[in-house]
């Protein structure tokens, strides 16, 4: 017999065994069924307030470190306090069974919330030490770290978690600091990335360095400011997996795009060749959690190994040895940094539910696995990805079956289940995604169905590919059939990520949270079963946010129109980390690079009315100064770029040029005429390597714009290499600061320009821009600076009153000093 689909032996453990009275049903009461079944779901969340309590101790002591010692004190004297009610009571046999469990319950939960305290209380002495090192005012320091995490690409170059092992100030070994073989987490920031640098690596780098802040898992980010030295390559497990992924990646690289850059994404986890493009797409069509090593991943590697040992017919304590050793062998393929470690616990968690006979305890073993992960890594408890891990997980255990009970209402059950699963997904997670890309997905749920048939078939025979790369033909055929599934996922997402409406913004921070938060309830409120006047509640929301939407979005769009001076010649796009500014004189644009987002570039072209760039400049290739090319390729005449450093920056340009651009690499004393104005490049020089240090950077006189200099993303070195023969003549109305008011500036080029009005293009970021150095810098030479992180879209002309510089979120009209 069963309730719901789900029968008196709920999970493999019988309706005695999970509590449930003996004794037959009294007359008018629920039938044992459905009683056993309020008795497992009772059960299965049981663990859930330990894991809240558990949670809410480690953001709090992670935040506020120096209290740790005194707060883990406190809840162990709590929880010893509790454990002894407990005990009391159970020597009550009158007692009720609730009321002796209860104070159990709260005192695991105290107890568990006093150990995530005392790691973070054990951790803080050798963090403490780090973080009062002597690193203020970029001071160059000599240091030797192990990497712990995967070597990603970054706007700025590659990045990685590392351990922090002995730091040396300058060349001298004199003042050395050292920190032992467990070493201090931080974060490590370098221009190129080395041969032989992958996880397990052991390096040496010149580097400055400053403290990441409270909450953070690292203590300090380190900026190379040099070559890094490889000391020692990964230990053997580590180099083998090493090979086995660079070994996936050459057998796909012959594939065709972009299909073949997500096979290693979706087999290993390495996005390494997934293009901008791409990656904008998956992201826009919420199919980017398909790269990310996951639970999912590591369930189906376990599952393969188990079925395998059940075809054998293995006993089970076998079938679940065999699925442990393959999730290990996974994890170290893939690299086990901390994400995919946390995805093996989980995984790992479940097996034991399986061996003790309880797979479909699934809340508890979220529960536990959520425990056990911040027991080990209090840091996590502030960590967005493992909320939006732990959020997915339990909307599928909690909320897939009462969506899919809804759903079938209207359509056949296995339909009904069928969608029910990735929109319990997006329902729970949505919030959350808003807080890192203040967007909705509106296509989400129905590509997740068209992808999701071929994610399995790609992450299985990808992972075939990776294991035989080396053996001849057998592993290029395996990549090759993993392409199929691949390209079928990206062309997925391209297809949903160019309809109409794709994505619909919603405001950052804690108000779109609560927005998308109220969205989702109100869907499913209407979806599941619920009483009619909560269906009829929860339409009105909907459909009055539609209304809201749909006028709101045309109505703002029309008031920031209004609201910008319609005299401007300088403007700086509010495109976060990133860098686009307009220029016009006698109605012909110019566009120097195009910030990392082709919405925010798009937002900020339509609010001015630009439909066609008449000279788009690429100062150089970095995600931060190119990634939004997307919103105007097309509608560009020329293309003024910087030296190309590979077939990803050729392909960029060579898209332009199909879609009827003519571009031309920018040299020093290249110039031409912008309607009545006249721009001119004076940097780089012809031999100057690819990077930041080759940013083009273009003067602007006359035809009513204002004297402008635009620094690109130079560095102190490439801004004194700059001026040495630029023949610079001071007094200049706008400089746009060099990469976004970082610390690396050469102060006697500031002073030269002597600017009036200095612009700094910045969004939220993890580096410290802009520096407080750079703008006391700035504000010392007299110049009136400007940011897009505080004031949002920054006009400046001239008129008959002087310079003029306008913010769109601060009083308009601030005179720019000349």
């Amino acid at each position: 017999m069963s309730v719901g689909g789900v029968g008196v032996r709920v999970g493999g453990v019988g309706v005695r065994g999970l509590g449930a009275s003996p004794g037959a049903a009294s007359p008018g009461a629920a039938s044992p069924p459905a009683r056993s079944l309020r008795v497992v779901r009772r059960r299965d969340a049981r663990l859930v307030p330990v894991a809240a309590a558990a949670w809410a101790a480690a953001a709090f002591a992670t935040t506020n470190p120096t209290t740790a010692l005194p707060l883990a004190v406190g809840l162990w004297a709590c929880a010893a306090g509790l454990l002894g009610l407990a005990m009391r009571d159970a020597r009550k046999p009158a007692r009720a069974a609730w009321t002796r469990g209860s104070w159990a319950l709260v005192a695991v939960a105290v107890a568990v919330a006093a150990a995530a305290a005392t790691n973070v209380a054990a951790a803080q002495p050798a963090r403490a030490a780090a973080a009062s090192l002597e690193i203020d005012g970029g001071r160059a320091l000599m240091v030797d770290a192990t990497a712990v995490g995967k070597i990603e690409r970054s706007t700025d170059g590659w990045r990685f978690d590392a351990t922090l092992r002995r730091v040396r100030y300058g060349s001298s070994e004199r003042g050395a600091v050292s920190f032992g073989e467990a070493g201090v987490p931080v974060l490590v920031r370098i221009r190129d990335r080395p041969a032989g640098l992958d996880l397990g690596a052991a390096v040496r780098l010149p580097a400055t360095a400053w403290p990441a802040g409270a909450g953070r898992r690292e203590v300090l980010v380190i900026d190379a400011t040099g070559a890094v030295e490889i000391i020692r390559g990964p230990a053997a497990p580590l180099a083998v997996a090493a090979a086995l992924r660079d070994g996936l990646r050459a057998a796909t690289a012959s594939l065709p795009p972009p299909g073949s850059g997500l096979v290693a994404g979706l087999a290993v986890g390495d996005t390494t060749a997934v293009g901008d493009d791409l990656d904008a797409a998956m992201k826009a069509a919420s199919l980017s959690h398909l790269t990310a090593v996951s639970g999912a991943n590591c369930a189906l590697v376990v599952a393969l190994a188990y079925g395998a040992a059940a075809l054998c017919r293995a006993r089970r304590g076998i079938r679940v040895a065999a699925g442990c050793v393959a999730l290990v062998g996974f994890v170290v393929l893939v690299s086990p940094e901390p994400s995919v470690v946390r995805a093996g616990a989980m995984a790992a968690i479940a097996m034991l539910g399986l061996l003790l006979g309880r797979p479909g305890a699934g809340l508890s073993l979220l529960a536990c696995a959520v425990i056990v992960l911040l027991l080990i890594d209090p840091w996590l408890s502030l960590s967005l990805g493992f909320a939006l891990s732990s959020v997915a997980t339990a909307s599928l255990v909690v909320g897939a079956g009462p969506l899919a009970d809804g759903l079938a209402r209207w359509m056949p059950r296995t339909l009904a289940l069928i969608i029910a699963v990735p929109l319990a997904a997006q329902l729970a997670c949505g919030p959350l995604i808003a807080l890192i890309s203040p967007q909705l997905s509106v296509y989400g749920v129905v590509a997740n169905l068209v992808a999701a048939p071929a994610a399995p078939a790609a992450t299985v025979l990808g992972l075939a590919a990776c294991l035989t790369a080396g053996i001849p033909l057998l592993g290029s055929g395996l990549a090759a059939l993993a392409w199929v599934p691949a390209a079928w996922i990206a062309g997925t997402a391209e297809t949903f990520s160019t309809l109409p409406g794709s994505v619909v913004d919603v405001p950052e921070g804690p108000g779109g949270l609560v927005i998308v938060a109220l969205l989702g309830a109100a869907v499913t409120a209407i979806v599941v079963p619920t009483s009619r006047r909560v269906r009829a509640t929860a339409a009105t929301v909907l459909a009055a946010a539609v209304v809201v939407g749909l006028a709101m979005g045309p109505i703002a769009r029309v008031v920031t129109q209004a609201s910008i001076p319609s005299a401007w010649s300088v403007l700086a796009c509010d495109v976060g980390q990133g860098d686009a500014v307009l220029v016009r004189s006698a109605g012909v644009i110019a566009l120097v690079d195009t910030g990392p987002d082709p919405d925010a570039l798009t937002r900020c072209l339509d609010a001015v009315a630009i439909t066609r760039v008449d000279l788009l400049v690429l100062t150089h290739f970095d995600l931060d100064h190119r990634g939004g090319v997307d919103a105007v390729v097309g509608r560009v005449g020329t293309v003024l770029h910087g030296p190309t450093d590979g077939a990803d920056d050729e392909a960029l340009i060579a898209r332009l040029e199909a879609a009827g651009a003519v571009a031309v690499t920018g040299v020093r004393g290249m110039g031409g005429d912008l309607g009545e104005s006249r721009w001119r490049v004076l940097w780089p020089n012809l031999h100057t390597p690819p990077g930041n240090d080759a940013s083009v950077v273009v003067e602007w006189r006359g035809g009513g714009v204002p004297t402008a200099i635009l620094l690109g993303d130079l560095s102190a070195e490439g801004q004194q290499a700059m001026a040495v023969g630029a023949s610079l003549r001071g007094g200049y109305d706008v400089v746009k600061g060099a990469h976004h008011g970082s610390a690396d500036q050469h102060a006697a080029l500031y002073r030269a320009l002597q600017p009036a009005v200095a612009l700094v293009t910045v969004g939220e970021n993890d580096y410290g821009h802009p520096r407080d150095e750079t703008l006391d810098l700035l504000t010392g030479l007299g110049a009136v600076v400007a940011r897009t992180d505080d004031e949002g879209m920054l006009a400046v002309w001239r008129d008959a009153e002087g310079l003029r510089l306008w913010r769109e979120r601060a009083p308009a009209d601030v005179d720019g000093g000349r």
